[in-house]
Order: structure tokens, then C-alpha cells, then sequence
């Protein structure tokens, strides 16, 4: 199994569960989370000041697949979650070595 966890555009948040609904992928958790990449931020103009803002709010996505389903969703994540403009996000891979239920203690593999 593979965790997928993407850093997209908040506005980009339902295209992505769309596209991952379409792989039959349906659990996913969202999280609102704040981040900048190598554009550190931008400034804006608040009432005739500037000032600038260093934290963009973005949103994550977690979901954890099986590893031959791991290429088809990051394709969606990427195709869905695409502007073409800096600051679209990132998607990070990592191995998940097992699961537990909670409700039965179940292991899944």
C-alpha cells in the first residue's frame, strides 16, 4: 500500500475527489494546512499598505491505495489539481507497511 499525500490549491479540492471517485478510490482525508514552496509566499496591499504573506493556505488530501493503483491516482491528483501556475502543490509517496481497524482490530495488508 502507498500513502498519497497531496499539498493542492483549496479551490482544487473537489475536481481531485472527483478524479479520485472515478478509481473507486472514496476514502480520503482533507486537512486544512498552511505552506509555502520555493516562491516563498507573495505580498499583497491591505487598505494601502503591503505587506507579505510568507503561509499560503492550501489543502492536504491523504489517501492510502494499493500499490498498483498508485500511478492512476497520482495522475488524477496531478491532472486534476493542475493550473499550470506556481503554487499548484506537490504530491508525496510514501510505503504504508500495514492498517488497523479500530472498530475490530482487523489488520489489513
Amino acid at each position: 500500500m502507498k500513502l498519497l499525500k497531496a499539498i493542492i490549491r483549496p479551490n482544487k479540492v473537489d475536481e481531485v475527489k472527483d478524479a479520485l471517485a472515478k478509481l473507486n478510490i472514496s476514502g480520503m482525508t482533507v486537512t486544512e494546512v498552511r505552506g509555502h514552496g520555493k516562491q516563498k509566499g507573495h505580498t499583497a496591499v491591505y487598505r494601502g499598505k503591503e505587506y507579505n504573506v510568507s503561509l499560503l493556505p492550501k489543502m492536504q488530501i491523504e489517501v492510502v491505495v494499493a500499490n498498483t493503483a498508485a500511478d492512476d491516482a497520482i495522475r488524477a491528483i496531478v491532472e486534476a489539481a493542475r493550473t499550470g501556475e506556481i503554487g499548484d502543490g506537490r504530491v508525496f509517496v510514501l510505503p504504508v507497511e500495514g492498517s488497523y481497524r479500530i472498530r475490530t482490530g482487523e489488520r489489513e495488508v
